[in-house]
């Protein structure tokens, strides 16, 4: 469940501006301010089942953004290539034959 979450939330980072705002809302609330459902739904005026079907849909909007655009992907390849990077320099390893292999594996993110 952790990992669901951490996955929306990053999710909700890169795409929240494609959603509306009763969307935004409802999942700021849910994963960020970790209201409940029937706290949401107290606080909008609508029936808890209302509020769990608006995240639903949304957290399916969100993945679905993410594999036609992949920005949450492209980010954690970057960040594991970033990592790589730093340790080979940390070694003393980071060459220019390795600088040029980790620009190529970051340029085949753009």
């Amino acid at each position: 469940m952790l990992e669901k979450t951490t996955r929306i939330n990053y999710l909700f980072d890169f795409y929240q501006a494609l959603l509306t705002p009763k969307q935004r809302n409802y999942m700021s609330l849910y994963y960020l301010d970790d209201f409940s459902l029937g706290e949401i739904a107290e606080e909008f005026q609508v029936s808890r089942q209302a509020v769990y079907d608006n995240i639903k849909r949304t957290e399916a909007m969100l993945e679905d953004y993410e594999e036609k655009l992949k920005l949450f992907h492209k980010y954690q390849k970057r960040k594991k290539v970033t990592k790589q990077m730093k340790l080979c320099l940390d070694e003393g390893k980071l060459d220019k034959v390795m600088l040029e292999h980790y620009i190529g594996l970051l340029d085949e993110l753009d």
